[in-house]
């Protein structure tokens, strides 16, 4: 008996023991296994990831600066992949065979069992061709994707680009995965959030021809993309088109804002690109050709690019100085300024000059005796204390800091520290005698064409400016970051503001930049023109108008152009006319400006370059 009962517990021992095994192998197979899993489903569903149209952008007008065009991807599942015939496949796809077994070496790397992108921006045209065979190839199939078109070959550094995002941006941002695309720069970047949407999910059901035979339970398990939102810019777009064309075959940039808002009516980086060179299959090649040309028309000089501001800064000395109180409107200086060997004279002008003249004629000596002055006074406990309390007046307007902006890499500029001139030329060892070149622009100081246009906005609005902006709304409901709606006071109020718009005045009507008046119109103006120690001066102009509620501010820096007067005062005049009156009536110099080619080389941009199909 004992002997039965021990030999049925040895049977029941047994018959548990596989049937353990083969709940373990089930829960292996199920559970663990995730890539035998995923294989055994993908011989029959497809999940297939919807890509939502990234957001339309607007000018201010309600043109369209950027649209989405169809394009596909060819995606492929390395275990389903089987029996290709290559031969025909590559012939199809235009590549080599070479081409394809190293392709599919690194699909398997990446994932055997997970869909990976084989071949990416295949237009309608060529897919068309293409899907007639598709069913031929198993593990292929097309994925929809959106690209960015341009219409308007403009505005390049300002909207920026779209790429394909690479490992290191995937392991700090889950939500994408190989084969997305992202903004990588100007408001494809900074409103990327915003544009892209939100991704879909289609589960398909596939029979053993790579035939799509329809939604697994009917969809039950799929999820909607959500469109990206669409963009509203403060840009102008036929200013920015029309700005572009002025710059043409020469270098520099330009920024116009409205005062009152601080929103960008255009700015524009010389030499620039069509924005349209950088989509599609013929980016890479095309951005490698763009970076190798020597006159750079990546480089966002608008905001990168910092430039010794010339006389266009004796405003914001003019400022500083009679806000606390060192001159008036009525303080004259006389026109000669000796330091050591230095002799700095002005230009002719009735003498000696007051602070509305000195603005007018650009009187050197008024400036550099007001800097002087300044940071010499008693008032201080001494040199540096002096010169630390003009530099915070600096700061305060938006100069050597980032000013906060809604376009990427914008840069802060450089106003020099007490710790700058110690290292440089020893503590005690400076005064504002060494360094009396701030006082009129020069130095080291450096300011993007971004900081100028926005000090001219401070002056427009007598004291405050509104964070300069590109995005005025923001999807339907028309919002904007409140950030851009406050109001940011600079240390300098009152009365100082009426007197220097009073000589930016006189600049124009009978100053160093008539060329500047507009009819029926007071423009407010300063002309500079900034040394440059690798070549001929810059040329620049900062002005706003109408003098009463303005509409337009704008700075135009000119490399290697000379004299302000010359060539930045007329570029900004008729932006100034073509946007207030929509009209230019003065043939004779757009036509001049059209045509000037200040460069070191005519040519900018390669023939090579390809425009995407």
């Amino acid at each position: 008996m004992i002997r039965e009962t021990g030999q049925q517990n040895v049977i029941l021992g047994i018959f548990i023991t596989i049937i353990l095994v083969y709940i373990m192998r089930l829960f292996y197979v199920q559970v663990v296994d995730d890539e035998y899993t995923a294989s055994a489903n993908n011989n029959v569903l497809r999940y297939v990831t919807v890509y939502p149209p990234r957001g339309v952008i607007y000018d201010r007008k309600g043109h369209v600066l950027v649209h989405n065009e169809v394009f596909y991807d060819l995606m492929v599942i390395p275990r389903q992949a089987k029996n290709i015939d290559s031969t025909e496949f590559c012939s199809l796809l235009g590549i080599s065979i070479e081409d394809f077994s190293a392709r599919m070496a690194a699909a398997k790397k990446y994932s055997s069992i997970k869909p990976t992108v084989f071949e990416k921006q295949i237009s309608k045209i060529n897919f068309y061709t293409l899907q007639e065979k598709l069913y031929k190839f198993p593990g292929f199939y097309a994925e929809p994707r959106t690209l960015r078109y341009y219409p308007k070959p403009a505005a390049a550094h300002l909207l920026g680009y779209v790429g394909e995002v690479d490992e290191r941006l995937i392991a700090k941002n889950a939500y994408y995965k190989m084969g997305d695309y992202i903004g990588i720069s100007g408001i494809e970047q900074s409103y990327e959030k915003e544009l892209r949407g939100q991704k879909g999910l289609r589960i398909m059901m596939v029979d053993v021809h790579n035939r799509e035979k329809g939604s697994f339970r009917d969809g039950a398990l799929d999820t909607a993309s959500v469109e990206g939102q669409n963009l509203v810019l403060s840009l102008d777009g036929d200013m920015q088109l029309y700005a572009e064309r002025l710059m043409q075959n020469k270098i520099g940039g330009i920024v116009a804002i409205e005062p009152a808002t601080g929103e960008i009516l255009a700015v524009v980086s010389s030499p620039s690109y069509d924005p349209n060179l950088l989509v599609g299959r013929v980016r890479a090649k095309n951005y490698v050709q763009l970076l190798q040309n020597n006159l750079k028309p990546l480089f966002n000089r608008a905001m990168q690019a910092y430039y010794p501001p010339g006389s266009t800064f004796k405003l914001i000395n003019a400022l500083i100085a009679f806000n606390e109180g060192f001159i008036n409107g009525e303080t004259r200086q006389t026109c000669s300024f000796r330091v050591g060997s230095h002799s700095i004279h002005c230009h002719p002008h009735p003498g000696p000059a007051d602070l509305r003249t000195a603005v007018q004629y650009s009187c050197n000596p008024y400036f550099c005796k007001t800097f002087v002055n300044y940071v010499e006074n008693d008032k201080w406990v001494n040199t540096e204390d002096g010169y630390e309390h003009w530099r915070k007046h600096v700061l305060s307007f938006g100069v050597g800091r980032k000013l906060g902006i809604d376009i990427p890499h914008e840069l802060p500029g450089l106003v020099p520290t007490v710790k700058y001139y110690d290292k440089y030329f020893g503590k005690n060892h400076w005064s504002a005698t060494t360094v009396f070149s701030l006082g009129i622009g020069q130095g080291e100081l450096g300011i993007t064409p971004m900081q100028m246009a926005n000090i001219v906005c401070i002056i427009a609005n007598k004291g405050y400016y509104k964070i300069p902006h590109v995005v005025k709304y923001i999807g339907n409901e028309k919002n904007v970051p409140i950030e851009f709606t406050k109001k940011n006071f600079c240390d300098v109020q009152g009365e100082a503001y009426d007197v220097v718009i009073d000589g930016m005045q006189r600049v124009v009507e009978a100053g160093t930049a008539r060329v500047a008046r507009l009819d029926s119109i007071i423009v407010c103006g300063k002309t500079g023109t900034a040394q440059n120690p690798h070549g001929k001066e810059h040329a620049l102009f900062v002005c706003f108008a109408p003098r009463v509620n303005p509409k337009i501010a704008i700075a135009v820096m000119v490399e290697n152009a000379g004299y302000g007067g010359t060539w930045a005062a007329p570029i900004a005049s008729l932006m100034m006319e073509k946007y207030l009156t929509d009209t230019i009536k003065r043939p004779e110099l757009e036509k001049k400006i059209l045509n000037a080619v200040i460069l070191p080389t005519p040519k900018v941009i390669p023939d090579s370059l390809q425009i995407p199909d």
